[in-house]
């Protein structure tokens, strides 16, 4: 793909949780896939909430910023992740508050305008991520999410259903969204097992495609076996949630409806994300 200039846009789909309390850092750590005690203003991390069975009930990018935790989540799911966090306060010394009318999330290229920013940890390809103050007016959001799928990038809700799948089958290992050596978390288990083991059967990969882009949810069969659903897509790639043995049997080639799609990453190694 190329990298077409992406000038500040707002992402009027997600919105900002702040989490603040002088025990706001190890609650978080206790909680969330990824570090937070060594997080700050300089740099946003990628993280997951999980369930004790090790899915993914939120994923969220998190700044640490004038002795608040923002956690960048999508809009639609601020109400809930709040709720789950009341679950697991108990008698910590913390709170939680919905900063989705008072702040909006950025991002872009190049110099960002005045505000919080950072690079989006997961890829180069995704420049800078920032809040700013005032509610998100609704914007074109089409080039971020052209360049979230060229990048690989799967998002919750959008191409998955929260509670459904593992850390390591959205990538979240590879797009720095887990630490393997911080201590124990809610559903750290199943994480380290799968990773130690090398369980992760399914992933989401990227799929080319000509014409008209699959819709999200489709099937994607190799002959007459599923082997996977079509996720989002963009310019000719499509990230597909696919079982890897059998997409390799395939040969790479699978069908959505009546579009091919082609593996545009290898299926039986690493996938870079740096």
């Amino acid at each position: 793909m190329e990298k077409a200039e992406m000038s500040p846009t707002i992402l009027a789909s997600r919105a900002l949780v702040c989490v603040s309390g002088e025990e706001a850092a190890a609650f978080l750590q206790g909680l969330l896939s990824n570090d937070v005690l060594s997080a700050d203003g300089s740099q946003w991390r990628f993280a997951a909430l999980l369930n004790p069975q090790g899915k993914i009930l939120f994923d969220m990018l998190i700044l640490h910023a004038d002795d608040v935790f923002w956690l960048d989540v999508r809009a639609d799911m601020v109400a809930s992740l709040i709720k789950r966090l009341g679950l697991y306060r108990l008698r910590s010394k913390v709170t939680f508050s919905d900063a989705s009318r008072t702040h909006h999330v950025v991002v872009g290229d190049g110099a960002p305008p005045t505000g919080r920013f950072a690079p989006d940890p997961r890829h180069a390809m995704l420049g800078w991520r920032s809040f700013q103050e005032g509610p998100a007016d609704e914007g074109d959001e089409s080039l971020w999410h052209r360049r979230r799928i060229a990048a690989g990038v799967p998002e919750g809700g959008v191409d998955f259903a929260f509670g459904e799948i593992f850390p390591h089958e959205a990538n979240m290992d590879r797009l720095h969204g887990v630490d393997f050596k911080k201590g124990c978390y809610v559903g750290q288990e199943v994480v380290s097992r799968v990773e130690h083991r090398g369980l992760a059967r399914r992933r989401f990969i990227r799929m080319g495609y000509h014409g008209t882009a699959p819709q999200p949810g489709t099937p994607l069969l190799a002959g007459d076996v599923e082997i996977g659903v079509a996720g989002s897509s963009a310019a000719g790639l499509c990230l597909a949630l696919v079982r890897l043995d059998r997409l390799a049997a395939a040969g790479g080639k699978a069908r959505a409806g009546q579009i091919d799609l082609t593996s545009a990453d290898p299926l039986d190694a690493e996938v870079s994300h740096g």
